[in-house]
């Protein structure tokens, strides 16, 4: 028998506008915490200004929810981590209720492309399975 051949599980984007998310950042205490992790906050918060690298990691957050075909609530967005590589490409790494969630829909990798502009966020995500 051959190599396994994978197949698209899913596919999500996300648009966030930047001046949207700067605000709510702002307006709602512990937000930060809720949704990035630690690494997530510290790369981004060695930027002059942390929210594109914020409101990029929040899209890729939901492009992954509706890669799955699940509403919001159905993992932590703060399991959904983006990371990355030494040469900079983005990739994700999943923890706890989103990692359960990724496996019970037979996701076994992970498409990630960022974007972002001075007005908009943007993420598209594709989840491969078996």
């Amino acid at each position: 028998m051959g190599p396994a051949v994978m197949a698209i599980v899913g596919v999500g984007a996300d648009v966030v506008d930047l001046e949207r998310f700067r605000a709510s950042l702002e307006r709602t205490a512990g937000l930060l915490d809720r949704l990035f992790t630690a690494d997530e906050q510290a790369y981004a918060t060695s930027a002059v200004d942390p929210t594109e690298r914020l409101a990029v990691r929040f899209a890729a957050k939901e492009a992954v929810v509706k890669a799955l075909a699940s509403g919001l609530g159905a993992a932590r967005l703060r399991d959904i981590e983006v990371v990355r590589a030494e040469s900079g490409a983005p990739s994700l790494r999943l923890h706890e209720t989103a990692a359960a969630l990724a496996a019970t829909h037979g996701v076994a990798a992970w498409h990630v492309s960022l974007s972002h502009s001075a007005l908009v966020a943007q993420a598209f995500v594709g989840a491969e399975g078996l």
